[in-house]
């Protein structure tokens, strides 16, 4: 017998009617569906481009954005045999320390060679100081594994650590291990306080202070929390120096439509590469503790100062040097990480956050919080262990550690200023002095037929540029506009890191490449 074929409206009001419940509810739903060629029921997404969350799509990312997505393509169409006028991509849009080829620490990966397969304690090709430094940490992880969960703020012996390792820093002042919390990462501590300091609606919404070019994690995470960006632009003329006037006049225009209670500061900076002087620091937390504004001192790249006459001053000693008018006041959080530095270690994500004169109650809503992550990935936490509490003279590694440590951060001393130097002869690109930290935030001379082609196409002129110098060489660098910058004017943020062979060709190339360009949009 030959079947009629049915409509699919009669077979969804069947459904309807033999539902003995929620009938209006069953009609909403099939009412969705439609039926495909093959007789198969397709329902309509839940979760589509316009029912998401719309913050989500307010987040932008530079540093692995739309140029680095093609710098992929590229590289995959080279393997399968695309001819380019060039046979790689050299990236230098992240500072990624060991994809560049900076080696690992050796004493580094011992301990955590050791901490991961503990049968290796039985070897003899380990020093012992390594040994001693594994069997600590597993004995304070659960069930001796570090596969097994931490206490949310992080293990008791490592904070402990981090505690001691900034008094030694800051010359004795005092550090509590309950104000210390292990993050994945210093982003995860960044976010976090973030999450505690945003409020309110309209006028009363949370502003956020960051500086301009700033590190684009800042403003995507205002962005998904809906929080309200408050730009101060750094002085590029003097080196890209916080400026106090500046930072007075964001301020007073920011509270006219949000409420600024917190102010971002990298120090050493990224992009910008410069490293603030103790008097910036002293002016900027006097600034604070007038606006009653709430600190966030970024301090992730403190041992890369590379300028002669530069140092690093931390927050946090500067704040207690100031006297107790400030330190018995001034609310700060600090944040450091094993991802850069001489570690490089991006992928074990360690970190740590300091809180400071954080109110009490606030803090027990910060420990919930964290720990609804449960805890920092633990192997991060080890290492970041090893980064405070690194082998100390007369230990069998001592040696070898210092010699690794010196190297790398001379290494990356050197290419500062080769980045520095050679960028300055190029005609149309002005590169101040790397002083510190991973980057060079070089400002470039953009034809004004260029900017035009640029605007045509729905980009912003220095995307154009560096997509036409991918395009053309090879070279993967990230424009300036994905950072922030003045209007009117252009620059690209590139790594230090590539090895110094690869940095030369780079350099090299971004030169012969800038003159083209020039020449023909003029």
């Amino acid at each position: 017998m030959k079947l009629r074929p049915v409509s699919s409206h009669w077979l969804i009001d069947c459904v309807c009617r033999l539902a003995p419940l929620g009938v209006s509810e069953r009609r909403r739903g099939l009412a969705q569906e439609k039926m495909t060629e093959n007789g198969v029921f397709s329902r309509d997404k839940v979760l589509t481009i316009d029912t998401m969350n719309p913050r989500v799509k307010n987040v932008e990312y530079a540093v692995r954005g739309p140029i680095v997505q093609r710098a992929m393509q590229i590289e995959k169409e080279l393997r399968e045999g695309l001819k380019k006028p060039f046979t790689e991509v050299i990236k230098a849009n992240i500072g990624d320390a060991h994809a560049m080829g900076q080696q690992p620490i050796t004493f580094f990966r011992q301990v955590l060679a050791l901490c991961s397969y503990p049968e290796l304690l039985n070897e003899n090709m380990f020093p012992e100081d390594a040994k001693n430094r594994a069997r600590r940490i597993l004995h304070a992880c659960g069930g001796g594994s570090v596969g097994a969960y931490s206490a949310s703020q992080g293990i008791d012996c490592v904070r402990q650590d981090v505690a001691c390792y900034i008094e030694r820093r800051d010359g004795g002042v005092p550090c509590d291990p309950d104000n210390v919390y292990l993050t994945t990462g210093a982003s995860d501590g960044i976010v976090t306080m973030l999450k505690l300091l945003v409020c309110g609606e309209g006028a009363s919404r949370t502003g956020v202070m960051i500086s301009i070019p700033q590190y684009p994690l800042y403003s995507a995470a205002l962005a998904e929390l809906g929080a309200v960006q408050v730009n101060y632009y750094l002085n590029e003329e003097k080196c890209w120096s916080m400026d106090l006037s500046e930072l007075e006049s964001s301020l007073a225009e920011a509270r006219k439509h949000c409420n600024p209670k917190a102010l971002c500061i990298i120090n050493p900076g990224n992009p910008t590469g410069q490293v603030q002087s103790r008097q910036c620091i002293e002016d900027v937390i006097r600034f604070a503790a007038k606006e009653r504004l709430f600190l966030m001192a970024d301090e992730v790249y403190q041992d890369n100062v590379y300028a002669e006459g530069c140092q690093f001053h931390s927050f946090k000693k500067v704040l207690f040097e100031l006297g107790p008018e400030y330190s018995d006041n001034v609310e700060l959080a600090s944040f450091h990480s094993t991802s850069k530095c001489y570690m490089g270690e991006c992928g074990f994500r360690g970190g740590y956050m300091e809180v400071i004169n954080m109110d009490a109650e606030v803090q027990a809503q910060l420990s919930k919080l964290v720990s609804v992550r449960l805890c920092p990935p633990v192997p991060g936490q080890a290492l970041m262990d090893l980064v405070v509490n690194s082998p100390q003279p007369g230990e069998p590694s001592h040696i070898t550690f210092m010699k690794e440590r010196t190297a790398t951060l001379s290494l990356l001393a050197e290419k500062a200023k080769l980045t520095e130097q050679i960028l300055n002869t190029v005609p149309g690109i002005t590169c101040n002095p790397v002083q510190g930290a991973m980057y060079s935030f070089p400002n470039i001379s953009l034809p004004e037929k260029s900017i035009k082609e640029a605007k045509a196409l729905g980009q912003a002129p220095d995307m154009f540029y560096c997509m036409n110098l991918l395009e053309e060489t090879g070279i993967c660098l990230v424009p300036g506009s994905g950072f922030g910058q003045k209007d009117g004017t252009y620059h690209f943020r590139m790594t230090i890191l590539p090895p110094t062979d690869k940095l030369k060709i780079l350099l090299a190339k971004v030169k012969e490449f800038h003159q083209k360009f020039t020449q023909q949009y003029s």
